[in-house]
């Protein structure tokens, strides 16, 4: 039994016990019936009353509930809508329990809301301050309405990537910035334009970084590059004219290195003092007109000399022979030296490898020369060896880099239309030139080589046939004519010891270079005037040391 049950079983026990009570008093008064009735239903009257109070109380409060319940669900259901939150839904609860959890929950939902209101303004309030820097729309957002949970991580990653863009915009401001002050300082410029004023002079965290303000600044800086750019090269273009009016008109060293500040820099001030200089040099040229017109000459000359100019071509040039130095002189003659720079450094690579054919071809036609001298064999110096090396490298390497050459000329011709030239030739053509002169020499030496050989043989028979038995003084004399012709036997002059310390200019194995063709000696009696190298002239010597047994017995048989 629930305690207020037994609470009114208490009133209803108690109230039979007051009128009991009531009763025996009103006996003991002696009070009559009609007062006693009156009385009782004065006390029936006072206690219903009372309990109707109570009763009226309780219906008051239950309304109360329902309607506090009324609203406190339909604000509830309005904001959970309202915050895109599921509705809250309650069965097997009082009505005062109701009422209560609607209450709590409300007010946690309106936490909720606020919560989400102060965040928007929030970030509404960061979303204008950086539209007002970087000159951007604003993210739309219906700023009455509670925004969902969606819509505020959506605003959160947008505010996130436009406060990247600020820092990155920010930095790149701040970069351009020292660039474009660097750049006004060498340029010795200030500051013109209001944007310009705003770059240099305004606060960093105050200057607006619009997509137009930055493209602007990129623009700034491009065109202060360009005007750096344009005065270097007006700088370079001086320093050149300088250099060359300087070599020209034999300037003293000690004048330029007076100007040698206006030789490194840049600025404004470089240029003007630049062009002035020129302008001096230029007077002085006009002056000294003989001597620059000579001096670009002598500089025509060495470019002839690298592009392989041939004699026609400058013989072409007219004005070079010219005595009559005029102003129109040289200007032809500057004409002429500017085409020749244009034409070297336009075919510089091909012509950088022609020289370097020419060098080891030089070297070589060097080396073949002095393998064709008998006294390197005396060397103790290893020279013979290194030479002979060098020799075969050059041997290999020519054939290459005719090879790599030809390519290179023959994409030259077909992207150019017309032919490569050295000296007036086909590079080919001069290649295999020079190789069929060095044949013929070659040829021409071993054909004079062995006339006189087959001259000095003959002779030598003839004496020995008519003086009989050869005596030593003979013998003698014939070493002595074989030793005239650059023979020496290995024992000949030398101690044991002293041919071991020429061994190291022994070389065992020589081949002819590549596109050339070696003239053999077809007769085993023949003997080269001059041994090319240590391997023939030991072959060479068997061979003589034969024919010299050979004519000494045909000469004690014929006795």
């Amino acid at each position: 039994m629930r305690v207020s049950e037994v609470h009114a079983a208490e009133c209803g026990a108690y109230l039979n016990r007051a009128q009991v009570r009531l009763q025996e008093i009103w006996d003991e008064i002696g009070i009559p019936e009609e007062q006693r009735v009156q009385r009782t239903n004065d006390v029936h009257k006072h206690i219903k009353g009372l309990l109707d109070l109570m009763i009226t109380e309780e219906e008051q409060l239950k309304k109360r509930l329902l309607k506090n319940i009324e609203l406190c669900v339909k604000e509830l259901h309005n904001l959970c809508s309202e915050l895109q939150l599921p509705s809250f839904e309650e069965d097997g609860c009082t009505m005062l329990q109701m009422e209560k959890n609607s209450r709590t929950r409300l007010e946690v939902m309106k936490g909720h809301k606020k919560q989400r209101m102060e965040e928007l303004k929030g970030l509404v309030s960061k979303d204008r301050e950086l539209c007002g820097i970087l000159s951007t729309t604003p993210f739309y957002i219906d700023t009455d309405c509670t925004p969902s949970l969606k819509q505020l991580e959506a605003y959160h990653a947008y505010m996130d990537d436009l406060t990247k863009e600020k820092e990155r915009r920010h930095e790149e401001f701040v970069a351009v910035k020292k660039e474009i002050i660097v750049f006004m300082e060498d340029l010795e410029r200030n500051p013109e334009t209001s944007f310009e004023m705003d770059v240099i002079y305004e606060d960093e965290e105050e200057f607006c970084l619009s997509i137009d303000n930055m493209a602007a600044l990129k623009l700034f800086l491009s065109q202060l590059q360009e005007h750096k750019a344009e005065n270097e090269r007006c700088c370079s273009a001086l320093r050149s004219k300088i250099h060359e009016l300087w070599e020209r008109l034999l300037i003293p060293q000690e004048e330029r290195e007076a100007f040698s500040e206006h030789m490194v820099k840049t600025k404004k001030r470089n240029v003007e003092a630049l062009q002035a200089e020129v302008q001096r040099l230029e007077v002085l040229k006009m002056q000294s007109m003989k001597t620059v017109i000579e001096a670009i000459r002598a500089e025509i000359a060495l470019f002839w000399e690298k592009c392989f100019y041939s004699e026609e071509q400058r013989q072409s040039f007219v004005p070079y022979y010219d005595d009559d130095f005029t102003e129109e002189l040289l200007n032809l003659h500057e004409a002429e030296i500017g085409t020749l720079k244009m034409c070297y450094e336009g075919h510089r690579t091909l012509l950088d490898g022609v020289t370097k054919w020419q060098e080891n071809w030089t070297l070589y036609m060097e080396l073949d020369k002095r393998a064709n001298d008998p006294s390197r064999f005396t060397n103790r110096g290893g020279n013979l060896l290194k030479e002979e090396k060098q020799r075969a490298d050059l041997q290999k390497s020519l054939p290459k880099l005719e090879k790599s050459l030809k390519a290179q000329i023959d994409a030259w011709v077909e992207e150019h239309g017309k032919e490569f030239l050295v000296n007036g030739q086909k590079f080919l053509e001069y290649v295999q030139q020079q190789w069929d002169y060095h044949h013929a020499e070659k040829e021409k030496e071993k054909q004079e080589s062995q006339v006189v050989w087959n001259s000095c043989n003959e002779q030598l028979h003839t004496k020995r046939r008519v003086a009989g038995t050869p005596t030593p003084g003979k013998c003698t004399q014939r070493v002595k004519i074989e030793a005239g012709f650059g023979f020496r036997t290995p024992g000949q002059g030398k101690t044991p010891r002293a041919l071991d310390r020429n061994k190291e200019n022994i070389s065992n194995l020589r081949s002819a270079p590549s596109g050339t063709l070696r003239s053999q000696d077809t007769h085993d009696n023949t003997f080269t005037m001059v041994a090319s190298s240590y391997s023939e002239f030991t072959r060479d010597l068997s061979k003589a040391s034969n024919v010299k047994s050979a004519v000494l017995n045909s000469t004690v048989s014929h006795q």
